[in-house]
């Protein structure tokens, strides 16, 4: 039987990079009493929901919204698209490029893989060079993480659209948006992604239950051919149902009613200003990893997500040691490092709900857990990202 031993003094700073803290506002519009989902006032909160998420995947296509995780997600961009048998070019980013790339082999598609060193996003270069190499068109997608949750790095998906463009080919173009959206700048019309997959609890703020698909017009009309098994995930039911705020079946009414909260919460910010404040409290998050000594996994300077920073251990090894230090001392929880990368790293989430003074806290806690692992590192990297948010706020202050 689940427990807690002990009640510690404050709150817990959960900085792992999602699920993330949900806000009070989001929390109270959760608990607001269920209502019928077939009646007129549910299809008042489902067209608005809906409505609602097309600012922020930069959108006018559809956006279906399933009661799952990101892999469903995932699963439901596949199998409403692609056939038994249709070859997929993927590119290994990171742990959850991988995860998605091993989804897909097992509902039976056949994974072309370009691989990667885990520290740099995916090569446009490559992408365009396979898909050239394929005067036979058996390549019906392209499959590539935004950002890449388990190392920290982000992929410029205009320079993988232009390399397809280049290239003449025809296959569509599908981006995991999960640790991104509403933390990053997305744009998935501009940007002509064909399927945009992401989920609640990141950016959107909410905790973990609800997933997306932004579904583009090619990628609708490539459903109407698509033969690998669907019937949880069809598009085509979804769709029909949400003209009117519907759904197929019974919907996750209090994460739709915390949606709803979080496109207010974000629509009232402004999405420029949401990236921002995350593009600065990542800057000084990396301020403060180089004033310690240590390095970063990311390795290109355009690369840095604004969402996380991936911290590599000096030597490689103790990143799960100190990890426990800083949860059993401090009362902080850090990303673990995922795959290749396990008890090499650790990961500093700074998304979602998240100001100055929290980053703030967070950065003191790793470098008082760094001092209590007996970590080799150089004092003074909360110094250093309080001199950079002080700087940045008195530039704006001056604008």
């Amino acid at each position: 039987m689940f427990r807690l031993d002990h009640h510690p003094s404050g709150r817990h700073f959960l900085q792992i990079p999602g699920p993330t803290n949900v806000p009070e506002r989001i929390l109270r519009a959760i608990g607001r009493p269920t209502i019928d989902h077939r009646g007129p006032e549910f299809g008042e909160l489902g067209r608005a929901v809906l409505a609602g998420l097309r600012p922020v995947f930069r959108t006018e296509a559809p956006v279906v919204i399933y009661p799952s995780s990101g892999t469903g997600a995932w699963e439901a961009a596949l199998v409403n698209t692609l056939s038994p048998g249709d070859r997929v070019l993927m590119a290994e980013t990171g742990h959850f490029a991988a995860l998605w790339c091993r989804l897909a082999g097992r509902l039976g598609l056949e994974v072309e893989q370009i691989g990667g060193d885990w520290r740099h996003g995916v090569d446009a270069a490559q992408v365009g060079e396979r898909l050239q190499a394929d005067a036979q068109r058996r390549i019906k997608a392209v499959c590539m993480v935004h950002n890449e949750t388990s190392t920290g790095v982000v992929s410029d998906i205009a320079a993988v659209r232009a390399a397809i463009d280049r290239s003449g080919h025809p296959a569509l173009l599908m981006v995991d948006a999960i640790s991104s959206l509403g933390a990053i700048d997305y744009r998935h019309d501009e940007w002509g992604v064909d399927v945009t997959v992401a989920g609640a609890q990141k950016g959107l703020m909410l905790p973990p239950g609800l997933s997306f698909n932004a579904v583009g017009p090619r990628a609708l009309a490539a459903a109407e051919t698509a033969r690998l098994p669907r019937s949880y995930w069809d598009w085509r039911e979804m769709l029909a149902s949400n003209r009117n705020g519907y759904f197929p079946y019974t919907p996750a009414t209090s994460l739709l009613y915390g949606l709803h909260e979080a496109l207010e919460m974000l629509a009232e910010e402004g999405l420029p200003r949401v990236y921002a404040r995350h593009r600065r409290h990542a800057a000084a998050t990396r301020a403060a990893v180089q004033t310690w000594g240590l390095e970063t996994v990311c390795q290109e300077p355009q690369g840095h997500s604004p969402a996380l920073t991936g911290v590599l251990m000096p030597d490689r090894r103790g990143a799960d040691a100190l990890r426990k230090i800083i949860l059993e001392r401090y009362d902080m929880s850090l990303g673990q490092g995922l795959g290749r990368l396990a008890d090499q790293a650790f990961r500093i989430g700074h998304l979602g709900d998240f100001n100055d003074l929290t980053l703030c806290g967070t950065l003191a806690g790793v470098e008082m857990g760094l001092a209590a692992a007996g970590v080799p590192h150089r004092p003074g990297g909360v110094q250093a990202a309080m001199t950079l948010l002080a700087g940045e706020a008195a530039a704006t202050a001056d604008e």
